[in-house]
């Protein structure tokens, strides 16, 4: 057990930089103006996210044997064992579990950067966790209902992407567009920081899908290697099609592309074989590449930063192909390929379960804080940029007074 207690505590560790490296990400390709909103809205759930875990968090998703949510039993973690435990003391894996319940919140403020009020989307956050994500995980890895129809997720396809994807195009929607959507070009303010948050997202995504496997085995090293051959085919997939289509790759096409691809194999790391993972990173660009310049343009969809259109998409993707691809040889589940298409229904229902609760439980919410406080910044407030009205500091004070 020594050995694997080490693996998961380093991965653990690996999950946690994701939510920083996230902040890098989206702050780099937001405004000027709005950076430090941008990554004051991902870093926060460092805090909250944490607290609530602890308090109610894991004993609601991983408690309990209900179909649809656990129970208080281990809130405050009473009785959760830090020696004992299914391959790795129960403490530890309610730390690992913790480090998801950071990220996937962090992930759908992208939608909503650059006009939500902070207050807004912090108490969104805390009424999202346990009405959305705490029953997502506890259906999907609690024993719940997406478990019992004999769906998969290895590491978060429904439970992370496509959750955090679709509750942050709600807001968006709910939110309404920026102030100068469809008349201005919104162009990433720093390059080099989507780049080095990409690195470490990519990097803790060793540990997301890799310490999935709980244990420092060789299903672990299968799920590093698709993981890090879907991201560098998503990549390289990216690049091909912006030279197609553009005549130039670009840098932050290049690391939007290694991010879908990392999301896309998050749900079948453990379940398909590797040369899977290169049609599975190489297909899943298109399929967001598509979405982000075409549908979303058509219907003016005003997904700041594309949550949904990396994380949603995605994930939708990554879930429908891992029903395909599944290995009964790596993981014990037959997909399409091989013969079954009991698996492919499962994670089509799963699927579409996950939009439909997520999505609804999220317009629910936001409802509810849109009749008790303002939830959107004024034009004005806009204007001049989050970063000083929300929290009265400028990232670059010598470029105070520039917009973009």
């Amino acid at each position: 057990m020594t050995g694997n207690i080490g693996f998961i505590l380093v991965c653990a560790a690996m999950v946690f930089l994701m939510t920083p490296a996230l902040a890098f990400f989206y702050g780099g390709l937001e405004r000027r103006k709005n950076i430090l909103n941008t990554m004051m809205m991902v870093i926060c759930t460092m805090g909250l996210a944490s607290l609530i875990w602890i308090a109610v968090g894991y004993s609601l998703s991983f408690s309990g044997e209900g179909s649809f949510i656990g129970n208080l039993d281990k809130a405050f973690f009473t009785g959760v064992s830090m020696t004992e435990g299914d391959g790795i003391p129960e403490g530890l894996f309610a730390f690992f579990q913790m480090m998801f319940a950071l990220i996937t919140t962090a992930i759908l403020t992208g939608s909503v950067a650059g006009r939500m009020r902070f207050s807004a989307i912090f108490l969104f956050i805390a009424l999202w966790l346990p009405i959305v994500y705490f029953p997502m995980a506890h259906m999907v890895w609690g024993g719940g209902f997406l478990d019992q129809i004999g769906s998969i997720d290895f590491a978060g396809g429904n439970v992370v992407h496509i959750s955090s994807g679709i509750s942050g195009l709600v807001l968006a929607i709910v939110l309404g567009r920026r102030r100068e959507y469809h008349l201005t070009e919104y162009r990433p303010h720093n390059v080099p920081f989507v780049v080095l948050g990409a690195g470490l997202l990519w990097f803790g995504w060793f540990g997301f899908n890799g310490g999935s496997a709980l244990a420092a085995d060789g299903l672990a090293i299968h799920a590093m290697l698709t993981t890090n051959t879907a991201a560098a085919c998503g990549m390289l997939s990216w690049m091909l099609i912006e030279k197609l289509v553009n005549g130039k790759p670009t840098v932050v096409g290049a690391c939007t592309g290694a991010v879908v691809g990392l999301v896309a194999i998050t749900p079948g790391a453990g379940f398909v074989s590797l040369w899977s993972s290169i049609l599975i990173g190489a297909l899943v660009s298109p399929f967001c590449y598509f979405f982000i310049a075409v549908v979303k343009q058509k219907l003016g969809l005003d997904d700041a930063l594309d949550a949904f259109g990396c994380h949603g998409v995605g994930g939708i993707f990554g879930g429908i192909v891992t029903g395909i691809f599944a290995d009964p040889a790596v993981g014990g589940r037959t997909g399409l390929i091989y013969g079954s298409m009991d698996l492919f229904l499962a994670q089509l229902a799963s699927i579409a379960i996950t939009l439909v609760f997520a999505s609804v439980a999220s317009f629910l919410i936001i409802s509810f804080i849109k009749a008790i406080m303002p939830i959107r910044v004024s034009e004005h407030e806009e204007a001049v940029g989050l970063d000083q009205i929300e929290h009265d500091e400028n990232a670059y004070p010598t470029f105070m007074g520039l917009d973009s």
